[in-house]
């Protein structure tokens, strides 16, 4: 079985329907009148930080810790996020059909999105998550670009277009070649590297995303060392639960999305050399063990163990392609079945947020 017999064309080309008609986003189409940046720059305010109800100013801001402000500063984000999501529908779309309408549509949203001095995003996240009237920026804001993991492999998608020449391609490996640096090298990307939850997976799989995608053999072998050392050993419990995550404010939901970016960091690491599928620590600790907690509590979420989430409890579980991943390369139907069973395009924005990949079949099993 493979990932591409399991999707289901009438869905992508509908979602590829979508994303040519919808129009671009760039980061230099709203500034934010609170960043220290400047128009090329990605700013974002920290989800869970409000107003201070006792300063007449509302500042410093306030941590209401998993309650999501919504009136944050979140263009940035919507842009970043919906560069990614078209992207990687019209390229698998383009995998599908080689209809050069898609191509073409892909090819100039990521030449404005990354590389056109108008309208491109400069390669850091130097002011992202930051709190008004404490910092201009986070180490922990490094997650936003979670989603420009998935940007590789819809350009791989599109190789071979005439839309796609190889100076584009160059051009968006020296940008993604820029971001990888900055985040092995500045204090923002070090801190976010060695946070221990949720936010050092996540760091690891854009850097691996990107280092394959740049070429960038001594990254790939560092979070490949690092998977096995690091993550593995400090976040995964001997039953399979990540500790770190349940005792946050959303245990449920925080619990699947760490668990589906390991099973991601995993898929892409298997991808470039040796498989990490079957690895595991001499107690077991591994994804097989991860699966094996979590799986009861997706198949009836009524017999979670542990606190409800304070918000979105409801909208969990989706489709996330890690399951999807696992399914395939353990040979393990049931994971495939589960995420066949859940919805791939949920509506709840906290939940769309914290889906990494929006289109499996760009991501190859091998």
């Amino acid at each position: 079985m493979s990932i591409s017999e399991v999707i289901g064309s009438a869905w992508v080309l509908q979602k590829a329907g979508q994303a040519l008609a919808a129009e671009n986003q760039f980061i230099a189409d709203h500034f934010a009148p609170l960043s220290a940046g400047g128009p090329h720059d990605f700013y974002s305010n920290a989800d869970y930080w409000w107003p201070n109800p006792d300063t007449p100013d509302g500042m410093p801001y306030v941590c209401r810790d998993g309650e999501s402000n919504p009136g944050n500063f979140n263009f940035h984000r919507q842009a970043l996020r919906a560069c990614r999501t078209r992207a990687a529908h019209l390229a698998a779309a383009y995998r599908l059909t080689g209809d050069e309408t898609y191509a073409r549509a892909a090819a100039a949203l990521l030449e404005g999105f990354f590389l056109s001095a108008a309208t491109k995003m400069n390669p850091h996240l130097l002011y992202a998550q930051a709190v008004p009237g404490r910092d201009t920026g986070n180490a922990f804001g490094v997650i936003d670009s979670l989603h420009l993991a998935e940007v590789p492999f819809a350009v791989q998608a599109l190789e071979g277009s005439p839309h796609m020449p190889p100076s584009l391609i160059r051009g968006l490996q020296q940008w993604f070649g820029e971001y990888l640096r900055w985040l092995k090298t500045h204090p923002h990307g070090i801190a976010e590297m060695n946070w221990g939850n949720n936010h050092t997976i996540c760091w690891h799989v854009q850097a691996a995303s990107f280092a394959r995608f740049t070429g960038d053999a001594e990254t790939l072998a560092f979070c490949r060392e690092a998977y096995k050392t690091v993550i593995l050993p400090n976040q995964m419990a001997p039953g399979g639960s990540f500790p770190r995550e349940l005792r946050r404010t959303k245990p449920y939901g925080y619990s699947i999305f760490a668990l589906d970016n390991l099973l991601i960091l995993c898929h892409i690491l298997s991808s470039c050399g040796e498989s990490l599928w079957e690895f595991s620590l001499p107690d077991g600790r591994g994804v097989r063990r991860g699966l094996e907690f979590l799986y009861p509590y997706l198949l009836d979420k009524s017999a979670w163990p542990y606190a409800r989430d304070v918000e979105c409890f409801d909208a969990w579980p989706t489709a996330m392609a890690g399951f999807l991943f696992a399914g395939i390369h353990l040979k393990e139907e049931k994971y495939v079945r589960l995420w066949q069973s859940l919805d791939p395009d949920p509506q709840d924005p906290e939940v769309r947020r914290n889906m990494t990949i929006r289109q499996p079949l760009l991501w190859p099993s091998s």
